[in-house]
């Protein structure tokens, strides 16, 4: 089967410094021809004012018909420059596109949108500029109204349009007027729960009919959910192409580090340190808490760490461990209401959960608290710990994300299986088993 889209070799260099040419008339452009040898000789030499970078370097991929790619990455890598050069928008700079079929694209909100018309006359516009013919339009009218939900509005002009109104009836003219080839940037970066669903359900049957979409998003639960295959694109080269888990996982793990403690409090600095390193800067680095109420702070950190409680088998830390989370930090106002929490993210982004402390007062001091997560809890993923102090039970003081990142790895079991299971925890429940037998007894 021939690829639906084949890219060799795209790249595409941009200058950052350098000014853009103007429109000259009749008379500037002889006028500049008398100092065409002059500006040569005097530009001998000179450093080119302006910086050359490039966005696209060197990419190749093929997409076959009714496919779902996903293109990650992280911002700046060149995801939209591909998707913009795809739609026609931006040329490349080297490089060949081989595209059969019609292109719709919704790079953002409301591409090809003219602010000033109705959302019907924007319908028949960018109908027209995807290459539909009105009677094609006329025949998905209703659809794309009914879908956007903004029936009440189709004859007010857009500009007066929420950005969800302006999302929904964009997307729904991109999505309905049948491209062979659908390609999506971020749409759902925009919009509430049910338009994001709605959007997700889309995709879907549009694959479903044979076309092929490509789908740039952060978001990776709907990657994972959507699409078959996945591109990763890294300072403008592919880094990886192949299934979507691979991919997916090969880039949420690139710049994962793990850290089992993060230390704040150090002689020379830390938040609310001094001239002597500690809050309020008392001697050797140690808090001055004669002198704490002078400060700004009303808390400082010194420190968060991880502490697992049985030794690690080969220095993994495993799902059966159980695990003590210990903070330490210094309180400055007497009597504080203070509530401690942290929250615990997958690699995917997602919350597992929230660990929360009983709110108590505290006085003026250093002060440890240390939360426990038993074994046979966590599930074999990589996790991230955001830490948060709150005053009075709903005052903010402290708010801090990636204070700790580590991986939980699974033990083999019984019949030598071992790995991830479904679901975001892995809860090891007791059980009580009864059997009845024919007489009546009962055994366990």
């Amino acid at each position: 089967m021939r690829p639906i889209i084949k890219v060799e070799s795209l790249s595409k260099e941009y200058k950052i410094g350098s000014r853009a040419d103007q429109f000259l008339t009749l008379r500037d452009t002889i006028s500049n021809l008398w100092r065409v040898p002059f500006r040569r000789a005097a530009s001998d030499g000179e450093a080119v004012d302006s910086q050359r970078i490039w966005a696209l370097r060197d990419v190749s991929f093929e997409v076959m018909p009714g496919e779902i790619v996903g293109i990650v990455g992280r911002n700046g890598a060149g995801k939209s420059t591909l998707l913009k050069i795809l739609s026609r928008i931006t040329q490349p700079t080297s490089g060949q596109i081989d595209i059969y079929g019609r292109v719709g694209s919704l790079l953002e909100v409301g591409t090809g949108f003219n602010p000033e018309l109705t959302g019907r006359e924007n319908v028949y516009l960018n109908g027209a500029i995807l290459g539909m013919r009105r009677r094609e339009i006329d025949r998905k009218f209703d659809e794309i109204v009914e879908f956007s939900e903004v029936d009440k509005f189709i004859d007010t002009p857009v500009k007066h349009y929420s950005s969800g109104m302006y999302m929904r009836l964009a997307f729904g003219v991109a999505a309905h007027l049948e491209p062979e080839i659908l390609i999506v940037d971020e749409v759902l970066a925009v919009g509430d729960f049910s338009f994001q669903k709605k959007c997700i359900g889309k995709i879907s049957s549009v694959a479903r009919e044979g076309r092929t979409v490509l789908f740039v998003s952060h978001n990776i639960v709907a990657l994972r959910s959507l699409c078959h295959r996945a591109i990763w694109l890294s300072e403008g080269k592919v880094e990886r192409i192949g299934g979507v888990d691979e991919v997916v996982n090969g880039y949420l793990q690139q710049d994962n580090r793990t850290r089992h403690e993060k230390i704040w409090f150090e002689p020379g600095g830390g938040p609310g340190g001094g001239p002597g390193g500690g809050p309020g800067g008392g001697p050797g680095g140690e808090p001055d808490l004669a002198d704490s109420r002078s400060s700004s702070c009303e808390v400082s950190m010194r420190s968060v760490r991880l502490e697992p409680q049985t030794a690690l088998p080969g220095d993994r830390l495993t799902v059966q461990v159980p695990i003590s989370i210990v903070f330490e930090y210094v309180n400055r106002i007497p009597d504080n209401l203070l509530q401690v929490s942290f929250v615990l993210y997958n690699v995917e982004g997602i919350c597992i959960f929230n660990g929360r402390s009983v709110p108590k007062r505290f006085p003026v001091g250093h002060i440890r608290q240390t939360c426990l997560i038993p074994g046979g809890l966590l599930n074999d993923d990589s996790y991230t710990v955001r830490v948060v102090i709150v005053r009075d039970t709903n005052v903010g003081i402290f708010d801090e994300y990636g204070v700790l990142s580590f991986d939980v790895h699974d033990v083999e079991r019984e019949g030598g299986w071992f790995g991830k299971w479904i679901g975001v925890i892995r809860p090891e429940f007791e059980w009580e088993d009864q059997v009845f037998e024919a007489d009546g007894q009962t055994s366990v």
